[in-house]
């Protein structure tokens, strides 16, 4: 029994030190951007947007900041299936959905697809237990087709299409999934050139599902992991792509944003959103 408790203690104090030293590298490393103070706003960037992944933990939160953007005149909802959040929207007009199976052709989009300012990209699955061919189908084909199906319809400005790739995406990683989604975020930003769309990559580290879908655990980790901006919100995160698309001068095309980066948009959202 002695032995037990001491091996826990061990582990108990091993994890401390490991949340301590995980602040203290994301408080040095993290953070290269920040929203100037007096960048124009565009007033129509997020007239129209459209979200993938909804019914997801992480796009659950972008529709929902999505839906409480007074700036957002309508939202589309792109998914295989409906979730409580999508079907009050839909009920009450805020949200049109659209169900769709194939993640590779947008033709049943076409009708829409000219209308849209924003893209919040959700849409993603683990690598864990995935071959890798499915893996690259999902996280780069996918919003390869779309984004090549969307600048068919649509070229010119405003437009916004922000992908989730998390933190630790590398084109040049020793990892399968962390290539991959780093190629993803170097096609549809070499696609986007020319016109007036910018892509951006989100490489975000933990985000918190919603205030309905959260539990005590993920609390817990934010906490820990507040100090050393290595927790987003999921909705805050949402806010964040919100802000940035508003503001259609300040970043380029093809950059990329980590969890620091977009905690300080998010803040530069709340701040406009109640001045």
């Amino acid at each position: 029994m002695k032995a037990l408790k001491k091996l826990a203690v061990l582990l108990l104090v091993g994890l401390a030190l490991l949340v301590v030293a995980l602040n203290i590298w994301g408080a040095l490393t993290l953070g290269s951007l920040r929203p100037s103070a007096n960048a124009p706003v565009h007033e129509h960037a997020n007239q129209v947007v459209m979200v993938f992944g909804a019914t997801g933990s992480v796009g659950d939160g972008l529709l929902k900041a999505a839906m409480a953007d007074p700036d957002v005149e309508k939202v589309y909802v792109v998914t295989r299936r409906s979730s409580p959040r999508i079907e009050a929207g839909v009920a009450q007009g805020e949200i049109e959905m659209r169900l769709h199976e194939d993640f590779t052709d947008y033709s049943a989009l076409a009708d829409i697809l000219g209308e849209v300012n924003t893209v919040l990209w959700g849409l993603g699955t683990t690598s864990l237990g995935m071959d890798d061919e499915t893996y690259t189908r999902i996280h780069v084909d996918f919003p390869v087709a779309f984004v090549t199906a969307w600048l068919a319809a649509r070229r010119d400005g405003p437009m916004a299409f922000h992908y989730v790739t998390g933190m630790g995406t590398d084109s040049d990683g020793a990892q399968h999934w962390a290539r991959e989604k780093g190629r993803a975020e170097r096609e549809v930003a070499a696609l986007a050139e020319g016109s007036g769309l910018r892509t951006f990559g989100h490489r975000s580290a933990f985000i918190r599902p919603s205030s309905e879908q959260a539990n005590a655990m993920h609390y817990l980790l934010e906490a820990l992991l507040r100090p050393g901006a290595l927790v987003i919100g999921s909705e805050e995160l949402g806010g964040a792509m919100l802000e940035i698309s508003a503001r259609t001068s300040e970043l380029p095309n093809g950059a990329i944003i980590d969890n620091a980066d977009g905690i300080a948009y998010a803040q530069a959202y709340r701040a406009r959103q109640s001045p």
